[in-house]
């Protein structure tokens, strides 16, 4: 049977709660370290600029890998990908934490752990995980007949990663209370699981299913760049905003460094928080075509930016980080969904891979240029994200790219 139609039979329901959950444990594991990355590198001597560049490293990988996968995943088939994903990942995960138990007792120490942590998550880790986002959204692609199906299902991805962040920094927070290896040792279990869950429940699909040469998909390609335009903007917009808030809360509340940590998670969860709401009811709700929830989503994230460029509080930029996150939240699915109405069966792979590498994109480039112009002054970065979003708002509604999309286009063979 042709994946395009299992929707229609009722067999992609099962599956595609697989493959979200997939997504979920394998963002759960990512995330559970957020907490704890920094004060692991300094228990570990490792300088702040150290554990950046691991970071960095990883979504170099990212950048380069995801339109790889996105075509394997149509060759090779979802399950043995997302399979090699996750063990990838466990096993990068595993070798992180052995270094970092050694790194605490003082048996390793200077260059090697560094070395090391490249190695296990920058390199390693992030090739794998390169891999998941695209081929969840090629087979989403694949298994939807029209843009509401689509647009719901490129939501329903979105929220499976926003419920994981949300989540893994209640876990790696409350688990780093106990220490800050448990939080470390149960990235690899939660990875560990969703390997388990593919290997176990996931279907193998037949020959017939698969796409033998998966088409390569420009970046340039006039389908594809003004979507690549409007989610390379909300992306990055999202990081500036992610990297400094722990300085705006430390800042504008004048507290302690125990304190911001504290108030830091709940500004990130309140984001969270809007950013899930927004993809699950909002989104499925209001069965808005791919431009307008681009349109709607950045205009409502620059109105979430001109709120936290106010001094008002810990409760105005509480708010206004939950309407940035709503606002992004509602524009993902636009971007996600909106060019895959206007490409082949054989294109969904590289297409989501292409899409995975902008995304990789803005985490190279966010963190480094937020903290550089939150140094210069605390609004830059607010005032630069929020006219981001503006700016993508004016394309979305002018560019001719955006008129309603058309119809998912008809399968051809690849040449």
């Amino acid at each position: 049977m042709p994946a395009s139609r299992e929707i229609q039979s009722g067999k992609s329901s099962p599956q595609i709660r697989i493959v979200l959950s997939a997504v979920f444990l394998a963002y759960l594991g990512q995330t559970t370290l957020n907490p704890v990355i920094a004060p692991l590198s300094r228990e570990v001597g490792l300088a702040e600029w150290q554990i950046g560049l691991t970071i960095s490293v990883a979504a170099v990988m990212v950048v380069l890998t995801s339109q790889p996968w996105g075509r394997r995943s149509q060759s090779w088939g979802r399950k043995p990908v997302l399979a090699a994903a996750l063990g990838g990942c466990t096993a990068a995960m595993v070798l992180f934490a052995v270094i970092a138990a050694l790194g605490m007792r003082g048996a390793l120490g200077g260059t090697p752990p560094f070395c090391l942590f490249v190695l296990a998550r920058g390199l390693i880790f992030g090739t794998a995980l390169a891999a998941i986002l695209p081929t969840a959204q090629a087979y989403v692609a694949d298994i939807t007949t029209d843009e509401e199906e689509r647009v719901r299902g490129m939501a329903g991805i979105g929220a499976a990663q926003g419920t994981a962040s949300i989540a893994g920094a209640l876990v790696g927070g409350l688990l780093s209370g106990i220490s800050l290896m448990v939080s470390v040792d149960m990235v690899p279990v939660f990875l560990l699981l969703g390997l388990l869950v593919v290997t176990l429940g996931m279907r193998r699909e037949t020959r017939t299913e698969l796409v033998a040469e998966p088409a390569r998909v420009r970046p340039l390609d006039s389908r594809v760049w003004p979507f690549l335009v409007a989610g390379f903007g909300m992306f990055t917009a999202m990081g500036l905003i992610q990297v400094v808030t722990g300085f705006l809360v430390q800042d504008r509340l004048r507290l302690d460094a125990n304190t911001t940590g504290l108030v830091s998670g709940g500004a990130l969860l309140a984001a969270g928080v809007g950013m899930v709401f927004a993809q699950s009811v909002i989104v499925p709700r209001s069965k808005w075509s791919p431009p307008t929830l681009l349109r709607v989503g950045t205009g409502t994230g620059a109105v979430g930016f001109a709120l936290l460029a106010v001094d008002g509080g810990a409760a105005l930029l509480i708010v206004a980080v939950t309407v940035i996150g709503a606002g992004i939240g509602i524009g993902m699915p636009g971007y996600t969904a909106g060019p895959t109405l206007r490409m082949s069966r054989e294109e969904q792979g590289g297409l989501a891979g292409l899409v995975g590498a902008t995304n990789g994109l803005t985490y190279v480039v966010s963190p480094t240029a937020g903290t550089a112009m939150y140094g210069r002054s605390p609004v830059l970065p607010i005032v630069v994200g929020g006219a981001i979003l503006a700016l993508v708002f004016v394309f979305a509604l002018v560019h001719r790219s955006f008129r309603r999309a058309p119809a998912a286009a008809p399968a051809v063979t690849a040449k």
